[in-house]
């Protein structure tokens, strides 16, 4: 096939573009700016998607001898990814911009443009596995190595992206023999840090980012039942599961720490409450999809896993598709036991299996504790 294989300019995705070189395919590497003022260098493995992230794109492509593009992919991703965060925060959620990136840019904006050149699928370092069942569709399944696993970040991925995907490391077994081999290979970046925190945000300030883009305004914090408790400086600063920052300056009536239960930005209050209230009994979200084949009976509830971070363990749940208070269909899943510090905003991936079946971004939760 012609493959366009995605390279940060990370271990993985080079090692990926070689693998499908060696498989047989005709491969063309392409890196994606994604700002229009990257950082010129690294901070250890801070940040992703820089100047010195593309060049090490070059090397890898140069010694795997394919050719290889910069392609500009940043007003997209201004749009799509950072001003949908920035909503999102407004919105009193927590968003995952990594989600939103694989959904919105590497396997939407670059597979469309991939396929307009004719290519017939793109290639990326992700590590999951995709597997075809008896009547032909294809599934999307968790890497072979689970300490490893990102599948969870591929949730959102459809039938007809699946379709045109290709993760050359879903069978390896370990992340040390990625590097081994790129080792191998001569690639510089065998023992380059794998990024982390939010590309976007590389000193990890994203209380200080979120201020100077929407503003901060004084509002209230709240205890469950409504008592006014202190106040706050901007309610974009807290999310759900917080304990530090809240200056409330007394203890609560049975002495123990009090936790960010609910961010409520139209009134501008923040809801504060005790630990065990962050136990959360159900989550439902509208903006579910399949990835690959739907169930035939989602209206049917059905024994599922449920994941609703990306290093998280899977937890057994029931899951249904069913109108909600406005009409809308949704996803409603039902843990087995209480999930712990949900915050609307989240994405909730379910799994049968190894298999992941598809994803919910969480519009509400409920609390397994209830009020008074």
């Amino acid at each position: 096939m012609r493959v366009l294989a995605a390279m940060s300019g990370g271990v993985d995705s080079a090692v990926a573009a070689a693998r499908a070189v060696d498989a047989g395919h005709d491969v063309v590497g392409v890196h994606l700016a994604l700002s229009r003022m990257p950082g010129t260098l690294r901070t250890g493995s801070r940040g992703c998607c820089t100047i010195e992230d593309s060049m090490d794109a070059q090397r890898a492509a140069n010694i795997i001898g394919i050719p290889y593009y910069v392609w500009d992919f940043s007003e997209r991703f201004k749009l799509d990814v950072v001003d949908d965060f920035i909503a999102e925060y407004s919105a009193g959620r927590t968003p995952n911009p990594c989600m939103r990136c694989n959904e919105k840019i590497k396997f939407a904006a670059l597979l469309e443009k991939a396929l307009d050149l004719g290519f017939d699928a793109v290639v990326t370092g992700h590590y999951a596995t995709i597997l075809t069942d008896a009547d032909g569709y294809r599934e999307l399944h968790r890497a072979s190595a689970w300490a490893k696993d990102q599948s969870y970040v591929l949730g959102v991925l459809t039938s007809e992206q699946l379709a045109h995907a290709m993760f050359p490391l879903g069978a390896t077994p370990s992340k040390a023999e990625v590097r081994a081999e790129a080792a191998e290979r001569g690639f510089s970046v065998a023992n380059k840090p794998d990024s982390h925190d939010i590309c976007f945000i590389p000193d990890g300030d994203t209380r200080g980012w979120l201020a100077e883009r929407v503003g901060a305004e004084t509002g209230d914090i709240l205890d469950r039942e409504g008592t006014r408790l202190g106040s706050h400086e901007g309610a974009h600063a807290f999310t759900v599961g917080q304990r530090k920052g809240l200056n409330i300056g007394f203890p609560s009536d049975d002495g123990k720490p009090r936790f960010v239960l609910e961010v409520r930005p139209k009134d501008n209050t923040v809801v504060v409450g005790p630990k065990e209230a962050l136990d959360i009994a159900e989550i439902a979200g509208s903006r579910f999809t399949w990835a690959g084949r739907a169930p035939e009976h989602a209206d049917e509830a059905f024994a599922c896993e449920v994941q609703i971070r990306a290093h998280a363990d899977p937890v057994p749940a029931v899951a249904v598709v069913r109108p909600s208070e406005d009409g809308a269909a949704e996803l409603v899943i039902t843990p087995g036991m209480p999930l712990n510090g949900v915050a609307p905003g989240q994405t909730a991936v379910v799994y049968v299996g190894t298999r992941v079946l598809g994803q919910t971004t969480i519009d509400r939760t409920v609390s397994a504790v209830p009020v008074g």
